[in-house]
């Protein structure tokens, strides 16, 4: 950096800062080239000289880097708290050309705090070609088990399906350009609910009828927004089933046992599908496929006319309440009840991750309660104050 004096003609350069590290992307380095950057650093460090020339080194592949965070990927903002269940993708199946590399430095149990960074990994994969880099990453994220805090990985598997993305056409503008109204998640398209539906069922059918004989079972698969499906579950012998959805039916072959929190099942003997259990209390499954968060009630078509005839649970109004966006913690509240306030006024600061951010009143009024106080650790979606 540099500064320079041109008010009185001088040209007076400084430098501010020197960032003598390894850059956030290096392992993409180090995947293509073959060279390990880290040992070649520690080498001069200790007063030897690097080990290559210009000329030994040369570039072989491609390599993806996926920058995992602990982070709301619908509003970019941290998300802290213990990482009840961490699974890293495997790295067993890798060669000096094709593989999955995770740069991480936390296990199961670690703990995600409003002090520090919040990420989470480096996920890197490489292979011959940039397309297959990317449908390896596709693949490593959805093994990729992390439970516990909120996370970024449904807008980076998103992103890898993106045809911008793959057309290599992409800017700096590229989330604004490709999401203008901010990632809400990814619908599913027809050919992903023909994959996802038949999996999804089938591991139904296994986890809430265990003992069941092989037979034929109906039910009815709700949720997500989506269409409301009747799919015939066909159990064989074997553990296999033939699930008909909307006049097609695919075989669904289970790999592993019920419990596992990664579920792979093979259709019609090719395709693989890989599921993420989060919860099953035997009616609703929260799963993530392709890594985005997914909520399915499936039930018999009785229970499902007895849930057609129960009254809808009203929706609690929170308009009258400013809500903690990110946990964090509370360094100023610059009103006190009874003051009245405009639309877009700061009302309260909440530190997070090192950063002041700024609470602004969501509505003209008068302020009726302060529910928090300056020094408090909120979490997310925590009531600050409440308008009349």
């Amino acid at each position: 950096s540099s500064g320079i004096n041109a008010e009185y003609g001088q040209s007076n350069f400084y430098f501010l800062e020197m960032n003598t590290r390894l850059q956030v992307e290096h392992p993409i380095t180090e995947c293509i080239t073959g060279v390990d950057i880290v040992e070649e650093m520690l080498r001069v460090a200790a007063g030897k000289p690097l080990s290559y020339t210009q000329d030994d080194i040369g570039i072989k592949g491609w390599a993806v880097e996926c920058r995992v965070y602990a982070e709301d990927p619908v509003r970019y903002l941290p998300s802290i708290g213990l990482l009840t269940k961490y699974i890293e993708p495997s790295v067993a199946e890798n060669t000096a050309d094709d593989g999955v590399r995770c740069d991480s430095g936390i296990v199961e149990g670690s703990s995600i705090s409003i002090h520090y960074d919040p990420m989470i990994c480096k996920l890197v994969t490489f292979a011959p070609t940039r397309r297959e880099a990317i449908r390896k990453m596709e693949a490593a994220l959805d093994d990729y088990v992390i439970d516990g805090i909120t996370h970024n990985t449904p807008l980076l598997r998103e992103i890898l399906g993106n045809e911008a993305f793959l057309s290599g056409n992409v800017n700096t503008k590229f989330l604004e350009e490709e999401y203008p109204g901010g990632f809400s998640g990814a619908p599913l398209t027809t050919s992903q609910r023909a994959e996802l539906y038949p999996a999804l069922v089938a591991l139904h059918h296994n986890k809430a009828n265990r003992a069941a004989g092989p037979e034929s079972y109906k039910y009815v698969v709700t949720g997500d927004g989506e269409e409301r499906g009747e799919v015939t579950v066909t159990v064989s012998k074997d553990g296999t089933c033939a699930v008909s959805l909307e006049g097609q039916t695919v075989t669904v072959t289970p790999q592993g046992g019920i419990h596992e929190p990664l579920q792979k099942f093979t259709l019609d003997g090719g395709r693989e599908v890989t599921l993420q259990q989060l919860e099953f209390n035997g009616v609703t499954h929260s799963i993530r496929y392709r890594c985005c968060r997914k909520d399915f009630t499936i039930v018999t078509p009785l229970q499902q006319r007895f849930m057609d005839a129960m009254p809808e649970k009203p929706v609690v109004d929170t308009s009258n309440l400013l809500l903690s966006p990110m946990p964090g913690s509370v360094s100023m509240i610059s009103v006190e009840e009874g003051d009245e306030v405009l639309e877009g006024t700061e009302v309260a600061v909440i530190v997070a991750m090192k950063m002041n951010n700024s609470l602004k009143a969501p509505k003209s009024g008068k302020i009726k309660k302060i529910w928090a106080s300056v020094g408090d650790v909120v979490d997310g979606d925590q009531k600050i104050l409440e308008f009349h």
